[in-house]
């Protein structure tokens, strides 16, 4: 009996993580949050353990689960709407190397080294620091490197840098292209919106241009 209660366990908690993890999301395996990694492991160690030892009541894994599972569901359904709760859970990506130039202080910050830099120049095929005009640290620790556009070195290369998320302006970004609020609002009078509370997702483009998205709610 021990044994087909062991295979019974196995195929059903089978399943049962199949689902949860699709629930989950679609997010590639290096590229989950620390939240997802951390419940991730919680659940793989509760269905061990609800396997290995048929004698411990199964229901005290599957409610353990699902406490795990409803946390991942609502912290991420709070960080759709929040920006905030984003950068708590996922953090934020960090400019490492700027217009060529490497930002030590910033590398300090992330417990980056030298090495892990060099390291990963060499997965993107750089083979020298000059051919990077910026270096970006991304959430899940991948280095994103855009080139130096040799053709026309004297004009500097616009990185996607968002001005507003989830209707409001990031007054950091707009500091960093030497713009005001009052700029981006006037720019956006422009092309007809008014609120900025109606606006997901707002950049400038290379040609000077704003690419606005509207809220789903507003379309």
């Amino acid at each position: 009996m021990e044994l087909y209660t062991v295979i019974f366990r196995t195929l059903f908690i089978y399943f049962l993580i199949m689902i949860i993890f699709r629930m989950m999301g679609k997010r590639e395996m290096g590229k989950l949050s620390i939240i997802d990694f951390v419940v991730s492991i919680m659940i793989a160690e509760l269905a061990v353990i609800s396997i290995e030892d048929p004698t411990i009541p199964m229901l005290n894994s599957l409610v353990s689960i699902f406490v795990l599972l409803s946390i991942q569901l609502i912290l991420a359904l709070i960080s759709l709407k929040s920006r905030r709760m984003r950068e708590i859970v996922d953090g934020k990506p960090s400019l490492i190397i700027k217009e060529g130039q490497v930002d030590e202080h910033e590398m300090k910050k992330q417990r980056y080294n030298f090495d892990d830099l060099l390291t990963q120049l060499r997965e993107n095929n750089i083979r020298s620091l000059n051919e990077v005009e910026f270096g970006i640290l991304e959430t899940t620790g991948k280095l994103s490197i855009i080139k130096k556009d040799e053709e026309s070195e004297n004009t500097p290369i616009q990185m996607i840098m968002p001005l507003i998320l989830d209707g409001k302006i990031l007054e950091d970004n707009l500091e960093k292209m030497d713009k005001t609020s009052f700029w981006l609002r006037q720019e956006l009078k422009k092309v007809g919106f008014k609120e900025i509370k109606n606006i997901s997702f707002c950049t400038l483009n290379e040609d000077g241009t704003l690419y606005v998205d509207e809220l789903n709610s507003k379309k």
